[in-house]
């Protein structure tokens, strides 16, 4: 048996652009013979998965989970190199139990959901093997997980995966989760945010940064129309009232019936379920969309 030498390591390194750990274990297994070294490292996926790590990945899908009991979620953004793998079911399925996995262990960051066990491994050597055998680079660009304590949650996966959302509702009823009319509603209202790009659910939950900045483009707007200050005030306050009916998701219309807003559309399905339900948040994706 050759002596497994810092050279020879260095030497497969190069050949496969393999971790050093990787080579090294090869390079024992195969008995310091350095070609039987790559056979070693090619049949354990390594050598392939990690020549791909360098390469683009603009495609991918977004999936999203929901646990059976309505109360836990989580959206993820898994890419890869092409469209056609980007809508492949195999690795749209494996993006869906990324998610899984992530709405059941909340890993703090990516590194933290490779670590995280799935099936009898773990993702990070599942995520390698799904690279050697689908054949292209992929990584998880982004996550999140949500939950709810009293309530439930709604998804809706748009435009073949490019776009999803999960929408938090609250109420006091457990069997609320279950009446059809909430389940009808929670869907629409999924929908909606998926189409409307809201910028919050509620009013109080814009950012006060974009208040201001909304704000300010009014009163200058107010102040060229030459108007009394006071005047000037109001039509800052109305125009800020629109932009509040057109990008918070409580106080726009209903995407399916522009009579009634999502709020009252809320309090008509809270009066048909016995209870009180309220949309308290959302998480939405776009697909390559910049945080």
């Amino acid at each position: 048996m050759a002596q497994i030498t810092a050279a020879l390591v260095k030497q497969l390194r190069e050949m496969t652009d393999s971790p050093m750990m990787e080579c090294k274990k090869a390079l024992v297994e195969a008995e310091g013979d350095l070609e039987k070294a790559v056979d070693v490292l090619r049949k354990m996926g390594v050598a392939k998965a990690v020549k791909r790590a360098g390469r683009d990945t603009n495609e991918g899908t977004i999936a999203a989970y929901i646990s059976e009991d309505g109360r836990t979620g989580a959206l993820l953004e898994l890419t890869c190199e092409t469209d056609f793998v980007g809508t492949n079911p195999k690795f749209c399925g494996f993006a869906a139990d990324l998610a899984k996995v992530v709405a059941e262990n909340d890993p703090a960051d990516v590194d933290a959901l490779k670590a995280c066990a799935m099936g009898e491994s773990t993702v990070d050597a599942e995520l390698t093997e799904m690279i050697h055998v689908i054949g292209e680079n992929m990584k998880v660009n982004r996550f999140k997980r949500v939950s709810v304590v009293s309530g439930a949650l709604s998804s809706y996966v748009h435009l073949g995966g490019k776009l999803a959302d999960i929408v938090t509702f609250g109420f006091t009823k457990p069997e609320t989760a279950s009446n059809e009319e909430f389940k009808t509603f929670a869907h629409d209202v999924a929908m909606q945010v998926a189409a409307a790009a809201p910028v919050a659910a509620r009013r109080e939950d814009v950012p006060a940064d974009v208040v201001e900045h909304e704000k300010s483009i009014y009163m200058a707007q107010a102040a060229d129309s030459g108007k009394p200050e006071a005047i000037q005030e109001r039509i800052a306050t109305g125009k800020l009232e629109k932009f509040y009916k057109d990008n918070v998701l409580t106080e726009q219309e209903f995407i399916k019936d522009g009579s009634v807003t999502v709020n009252e559309l809320a309090a008509k399905v809270s009066k048909a379920c016995d209870d009180t339900i309220e949309v308290l948040a959302f998480d939405r994706f776009a697909f390559g969309e910049q945080e």
